[in-house]
C-alpha cells in the first residue's frame, strides 16, 4: 500500500516558528505550536512533556528539525479540532454545519480530551438549523456520544417527522432497543395529541363564547349570514355543536390526520400556512382579508396545546 503523498496544511498550520508536524492519515502536514495544543488538551500536554531522548537515540522521526507525530484522523478532521485549540485571534472556530464532521470531531475531542471542543460538538447538535431538517442523524449521534440534553432535544425535535423513519447514514450508530424507544416514544406523544382533537374545551375556553370566534362561523353582529366559502359537515369538528366554515373543517380534517403521525407544533402551523393560502387564493370577500390573523391565532393556540401534551411524555432511555 503506498503511503499518501505528503503535502502542507494552509495558514495557521504552516507557520515557520512551529515546533511540532503532526501528520495526518492522509498526509497532510501541520506544523503546530505545542504550547496551543497543550493547554487546550491535556492528552496533548502529557504527550509534549514526556522526555526526549538524545539526538540518534530514538526511531523519532524528524523534519527540518521538528518531530513528527502521525495522527490517525484525516485532514479535514485534523483542520477542525486543531482551530478549536488555536487562539480565536489565529483561527476562528469552525461552525460544524455537516453532521459528518459533527461525528468525526466528537471522536477526536474525546480521544485527545479536548473537553472545549465536546462543549461545541453538543452546541452544533442542538443547532435549530440542523435539528429542523436532520432530527434523526442528530438523534444517532447524540445517543451514542451519550449526550443526554442533545438526545431528547433531537427526539423532539424528531416529533415533526412521520412516525416511520426513512433510512439514514448513522442508524448503525444506534441499536434496535435504542430506536424502539425512540418510536414508542413518538407513539406516546401522538396519543396525547390525539385527545386535543376529541374535545374542544381548550378552543371554547380561549374564545369564551361562539361570539368571540365569529370568524369561524362567519357571524356578524350575532347574526349568520350565508356560508360564503361552504359549510363543514364533518361533525367530529363542530364547535359549540355549530358547523364552521368549510376550510377549517377541512384543516382540522387534515390536522387529525398529520397529528396522528406528526405531533408538534411545527406540525400545526404549517398546515394553517397552506389554509392561508388556499383560502386567500379562493377570493372570498368576507375570509381573504383576515384568515391570515385569525388562523395565525388559531394555529398558536392548538400548536402551545400540542406542545403541552407532549410535554409530561418521557424519553424512557438510560443515560
Amino acid at each position: 500500500m503506498e503511503s499518501p503523498i505528503e503535502t502542507c496544511a494552509s495558514a495557521p498550520f504552516n507557520h515557520a516558528k512551529a515546533d511540532v508536524i503532526l501528520r495526518s492519515a492522509d498526509g497532510v502536514e501541520f506544523r503546530v505550536f505545542t504550547l496551543f495544543l497543550s493547554l487546550a488538551s491535556p492528552f496533548f500536554e502529557t504527550l509534549f512533556g514526556l522526555p526526549q531522548a538524545p539526538d540518534g537515540a530514538s526511531d523519532q522521526e524528524m523534519k527540518d528539525g521538528l518531530a513528527v507525530i502521525a495522527m490517525s484522523e484525516d485532514s479535514k478532521t485534523l483542520d477542525l479540532f486543531l482551530r478549536f485549540c488555536y487562539p480565536s485571534t489565529l483561527a476562528e472556530d469552525p461552525s460544524l454545519d455537516s453532521l459528518t464532521e459533527v461525528l468525526a470531531v466528537l471522536a477526536a475531542a474525546r480521544k485527545y480530551s479536548l473537553d472545549l471542543i465536546e462543549r461545541k460538538v453538543c452546541q452544533a447538535l442542538a443547532n435549530p438549523k440542523v435539528l429542523e431538517t436532520e432530527p434523526l442523524r442528530c438523534f444517532a449521534i447524540a445517543r451514542n456520544a451519550r449526550l443526554k440534553h442533545e438526545t431528547i432535544v433531537a427526539a423532539r425535535h424528531n416529533l415533526r417527522q412521520p412516525l416511520v423513519p426513512a433510512l439514514f447514514a448513522e442508524i448503525n450508530l444506534i441499536s434496535a432497543s435504542e430506536l424502539l424507544a425512540l418510536l414508542t416514544y413518538h407513539k406516546k406523544c401522538t396519543i396525547a395529541v390525539q385527545a386535543l382533537m376529541k374535545d374542544f374545551q381548550w378552543m371554547t375556553a380561549h374564545y369564551g363564547s361562539i361570539g368571540g370566534c365569529s370568524w369561524l362561523f362567519n357571524r356578524q353582529n350575532n347574526h349568520y349570514s350565508q356560508y360564503c366559502c361552504g359549510q363543514g359537515t364533518d361533525t367530529r369538528f363542530f364547535p359549540w355543536n355549530t358547523a364552521p366554515l368549510a376550510w377549517w373543517s377541512t384543516y382540522m380534517q387534515e390536522m387529525y390526520e398529520l397529528l396522528q403521525d406528526s405531533p408538534s407544533g411545527e406540525t400545526v402551523r404549517t398546515a394553517a400556512d397552506r389554509t392561508i393560502q388556499k383560502v386567500r387564493s379562493a377570493n372570498c370577500t368576507a375570509c381573504s382579508g383576515r384568515v391570515k390573523e385569525v388562523m395565525t391565532e388559531f394555529s398558536n393556540l392548538l400548536a402551545l396545546k400540542v406542545e403541552e401534551a407532549v410535554a409530561p411524555i418521557e424519553l424512557e432511555m438510560d443515560f
